[in-house]
């Protein structure tokens, strides 16, 4: 009899997972079959109660396994299944057949997108030739006979001389670097084939695997990009402020910003082109809407590959950068009193490579990054929405590329709003802080035509039938991303910003020693914490509950897990809403280094005094919009995050083939794999501060056994070994690096690994992936926390320094003697104190607290990667039970 009802229409229709085209509800179906069942296993279990216990154990799992299985093909159901009113008496409907990709609606997206990548190219190409106006030694051309270049072509001899020597260090240090990077991606990918092979097939883990290299390589021109650039541009800055009176700041704006633009454009127009190429290459072979789900998972390893490089990026030239900074601060500014940048400072040199490679380089692969895991993170969510919610999965899967490619247009509007002559006007009323001013306009209208942009995008591709008001919920979630970008950037600028207070409340007491400008910086540090946390919290519950009730997938046959998908995508468009101006803060964020550059080479030169004003009003804004742009990287990053656990939760819900919507911290194993992640990111932070710590002990012996052998160096009668520090200082920095970035690469694996086994052991096979999600929740909430207050705490000093330079405390003047060093008893306790706080937070801003933004994202994104493998190994029977 059992057998007859197995055999049955009902059950036929349940065996090949569909439901009968009938007006019959499959629910009911279902219910009367496990009914049915259910009464035949008792009869046969009392039946043979008198049996032996084997028997008794094997009916009581048999009977367990038939309910496990019916309730999974009976929820499977529901959530394929329309409302019986739906459905014609005569009607037959196919639930497992894919929605057909609406040609209507996308029509012209990839046009759209390829023009994009198209207009970002040329506009880097235009600024890039309005940058080579400037010329690093004009004295070679003709030039007016009232020219001021003419009075000071031997300074202009040392510009070009200086130039080459740091695009020689430069370069030197990225080779080595991006070829111990290459050796990881070749070692790396060769894993990575066999565990997603293993844990999958083989296409799947060779197109995971191509994805891995094509993100890591892109990575890599991403830093060669940013670099070149930037080296190119940082003596044309220093030229361009000797060269142009009166506007002589203007000029010198134009090229350091003009510059920024430059890797702005090229890194975004770059990441949107190689990924939009990877999924149309990749579509050729996931032809079927139904399998591009599967398609996402291997692109995951896109984000992989530029997390994995970037992370090697920020960490090697954080370390590179600080490391010279300190030591030529230690030595030259405390000890002997030198002003900094002085050339007489054998570190100097070493100093102005590590802004190339650290700020600029390191800058540009985190955004690439930042932006390529956010994309990958939406398109995962999405295709999980369609699917829950019976839609198109095309307009979802696409709309993160759309924000991005109106993100290249809005930040084009931008740009051009800094106009040379609208700098000029500023000058002529703000002076030296037209800069900032103009910078802020500029941001202001990349804003107001991202916002613009971001609502008919909402409309044109999350328009979904059947719920009219979800673009306009969409678009709400939008909105919650840019008001979180504005808000980051304002509390970041107001904690680091002399022009505030509590920069100012550093400065002030500084005044009294060493100690109290330490510990009134770390009580800045820790309040500058609050702001962002909130606005980010708020931001995530407002956008997941806009998306959760937008209405889409409201007529599905599971209204609850649409809803809860809707939601997740609301956070992943909250991300790309705060996003969605990447690329004009990139420009800012990297128009600071170049300034600062400029501000060296200036120094190391000799120019006279007007030029370096002019590089110093540079550098001032530069380091507002630095430690502006921080904020805005740690807020996307908290927000990347959240999409990339929900992206990973639904993935391992979708290979387990059971919910795993709930993580219970209760469970002891969890709580410590949570306790692993907090303790992973305070590991990651002291190690890579330690780093700075011994290369910058390396550089003071050095320049204190110069000093001592060669007297002639301060008195100015002969040059310090530059090339000696430089070579030093990149040899720590290769070296240091590896140990933070392996840690951050293989502890995610090796807690899921362990997760797992335990779960093997004690008969839970969701154990693993709940011990990792613990992992992830508890690190990234610590991450946040910790990258901001890095960040905030170094910034502050560094601008209290600043503050304490530009005589702001006390009427304290600022007079120097003949040796350079500061006349004030009082000045130079208060400066002395000041720079021991700067140094102390070089390595907090410059490298632990932008490599931890990474670190999230790599977390998130290594255990997206590798979900499928600690579930499927051997076919759910897990790696110790081969």
């Amino acid at each position: 009899w059992s057998q007859k009802l197995v055999e049955s229409p009902a059950c036929v229709g349940v065996q090949e997972g569909g439901y009968l085209g009938r007006a019959t509800a499959p629910v009911h179906i279902f219910e009367r079959t496990t009914a049915a069942l259910r009464a035949l296993l008792q009869k046969l279990s009392d039946a043979c109660s008198a049996g032996t216990t084997q028997l008794d154990i094997g009916l009581a799992a048999a009977r367990a396994r038939a309910q496990e299985e019916f309730r999974l093909h009976a929820d499977a159901a529901r959530r394929r299944a329309p409302p019986p009113a739906a459905l014609a008496p005569t009607q037959t409907i196919d639930p497992t057949a894919p929605q057909a990709v609406d040609k209507r609606r996308m029509t012209g997206v990839d046009v759209f997108i390829f023009a994009a990548v198209g207009v970002g190219i040329c506009f880097a190409a235009y600024n890039f030739a309005v940058i080579q106006r400037t010329k690093v030694n004009p004295g070679r051309t003709y030039q007016p006979a009232n020219s001021p270049l003419i009075a000071v072509q031997a300074e202009l001899a040392k510009v070009e001389q200086i130039h080459a020597t740091i695009d020689t260090g430069a370069k030197a240090f990225l080779r080595a670097e991006y070829t111990i990077c290459v050796q990881f991606l070749l070692a790396f990918s060769v894993l990575l084939l066999i565990l997603t092979t293993v844990g999958s097939s083989f296409a799947e883990g060779l197109f995971t695997t191509v994805a891995f290299l094509v993100g890591g390589f892109t990575s890599i021109a991403s830093g060669l990009c940013g670099m070149l650039v930037a080296v190119d541009a940082n003596a044309r800055t220093t030229v361009a402020a000797a060269s142009e009176p009166p506007s002589r700041l203007t000029a010198a704006f134009n090229v350091a910003f003009r510059a920024g633009a430059v890797m702005g454009f090229a890194l975004c127009a770059l990441g949107l082109g190689v990924l939009l190429a990877l999924l149309l290459a990749y579509r050729v072979h996931f032809s079927d809407v139904s399998e591009w789900a599967t398609m996402m998972d291997c692109v995951a390893g896109f984000g992989l590959g530029g997390s994995s490089v970037a992370m090697f990026g920020r960490v090697g030239g954080g370390i590179y950068t600080k490391a010279a900074d300190v030591g030529a601060d230690l030595v030259g500014k405390v000890e002997q009193a030198i002003p900094e940048d002085d050339p007489r400072n054998p570190a100097v040199v070493a100093d102005l490579v590590g802004d190339m490679v650290g700020d600029c380089v390191g800058s540009s692969a985190d955004v690439f990054e930042s932006v390529g895991a956010e994309i990958i993170g939406a398109m995962i969510l999405g295709g999980r929405l369609a699917r829950d919610a019976g839609a198109d999965p095309a307009p979802v899967v696409f709309f993160p590329l759309v924000v991005h490619s109106i993100d290249v247009v809005a930040s084009s509007l931008g740009v051009l709003a800094v106009s040379k002559e609208r700098v000029v006007a500023l000058e002529r009323r703000e002076g030296e802080y037209a800069p900032m001013v103009v910078l802020q306009q500029g941001y202001l209208v990349t804003l107001a035509v991202a916002l613009a942009g971001f609502g008919l995008a909402c409309f044109w591709l999350l328009d979904v039938e059947g719920a009219p008001a979800a673009w306009r919920h969409f678009l709400g979630c939008g909105l919650c991303g840019f008001g979180t970008a504005f808000v980051c950037m304002r509390a970041s600028r107001y904690y680091t910003d002399y022009a505030f207070e509590p920069v100012r409340r550093i400065a002030e007491s500084a005044t009294t020693g060493h100690a109290t400008t330490i510990i009134t910086g770390l009580a800045v540090g820790l309040e500058s914490v609050v702001a962002p946390v909130l606005t980010v919290g708020v931001a995530v519950v407002a956008s997941y509950h806009l998306g959760r009730t937008s209405g889409v997938g409201a007529t599905s046959g599971d209204p609850a897990a649409a809803a809860r998908a809707a939601g997740l995508f609301g956070t992943a468009v909250a991300t790309m809403g705060m996003l969605a101006s990447a690329v004009y803060v990139l420009a800012m964020n990297n128009f600071g280094p170049i300034a600062d550059n400029a501000g060296g080479i200036a120094e190391m030169s000799r120019q006279q005094a007007h030029v370096r004003d002019a590089t110093d009003a540079l550098d001032a804004a530069g380091n507002v919009t630095k430690a502006a742009t921080k904020g805005y990287s740690i807020g996307s990053a908290a927000l990347a995050c959240f999409l990339l656990f929900g992206a990973f939760m639904d993935e391992f819900s979708q290979f387990a083939g059971r919910p795993f919507e709930v993580v219970d911290v209760a469970t002891p194993e969890v709580l410590v794999g949570g306790l692993f992640g907090v303790g992973m990111v305070f590991a990651f932070a002291g190690m890579a501060i330690a780093a700075v710590g011994r290369a910058a002990q390396r550089v003071v012996l050095i320049c204190r056994e110069a000093f001592k052998s060669d007297p002639g160096i301060l008195a100015g009668t002969s040059l310090p070994n530059y090339e000696r520090v430089v070579s030093v200082v990149t040899q720590a920095a290769l070296s240091e690096m590896v140990a933070p970035g392996v840690l951050c690469v293989g502890a995610p694996v090796a807690v899921g690994f362990a997760g797992r086994f335990v779960g093997e052991l004690t008969g839970r096979p969701l154990l693993g992936a709940e011990v990792l999600a613990g992992y992830l929740v508890f690190g990234t909430v610590s991450g946040i926390l910790m990258a901001l207050f890095l960040d905030n705490v170094g910034g502050a000093w560094d601008n209290a320094k600043k503050y304490c330079e530009k005589d702001g405390t006390k009427g304290l003047s600022k007079v120097k003697n003949a040796d350079g060093s500061l006349a004030h008893p009082m000045k130079k306790t208060w400066y002395d104190a000041c720079v021991v706080g700067d140094t102390v937070g070089d390595p907090f801003k410059d490298t632990s607290g932008p490599a931890l933004n990474i670190l999230m994202k790599l977390m998130a994104i290594l255990s997206l990667v590798f979900a499928q493998y600690f579930e499927s190994i051997n076919g759910g029977k897990g790696l110790f039970k081969l």
